[in-house]
């Protein structure tokens, strides 16, 4: 079987090993760590926001499975340039699309982390603008 399937693996993998984006920012708008209690899965998502609320730069850390840092990875080559009211609108489909992947009940946790963390993050900042 293979074939497709196995190239998102592999590309989550990657993410996993060598993540986009990962470190930190220098003077960003909003930083928040997020938490997976099931696993201790960890991320922080650290975003700069202009004052229309566009993401100009982001940046994350954390330590954890594969598919909770690889989406958090993917997710963040996703974000700048986007405004915060559309992060703030999406959801599991979202994340099962960039990761390309069937996440099961047992993951989808590991796998929403960073997006989850990221629309904490756009709360957190929309409360202090």
């Amino acid at each position: 079987m293979g074939g497709v399937d196995d190239l998102y693996r592999e590309q989550i993998l990657e993410h996993h090993r060598a993540p986009h984006n990962f470190g930190a920012l220098e003077q960003p708008s909003v930083s928040i760590d997020g938490r997976n209690p099931s696993c201790g899965d960890l991320v922080t998502m650290q975003l700069k926001l202009d004052d229309a609320g566009v993401i100009t730069d982001v940046a994350f850390s954390g330590r954890g499975c594969a598919i909770s840092q690889a989406s958090a990875s993917l997710l963040t080559d996703e974000l700048r340039g986007k405004r915060a009211d559309e992060i703030t609108e999406l959801g599991t489909p979202y994340v099962t699309e960039l990761l390309g992947i069937e996440v099961g009940p047992a993951r989808i946790h590991c796998a929403l982390l960073g997006l989850e963390t990221t629309q904490k993050a756009i709360a957190t900042w929309r409360n202090k603008s």
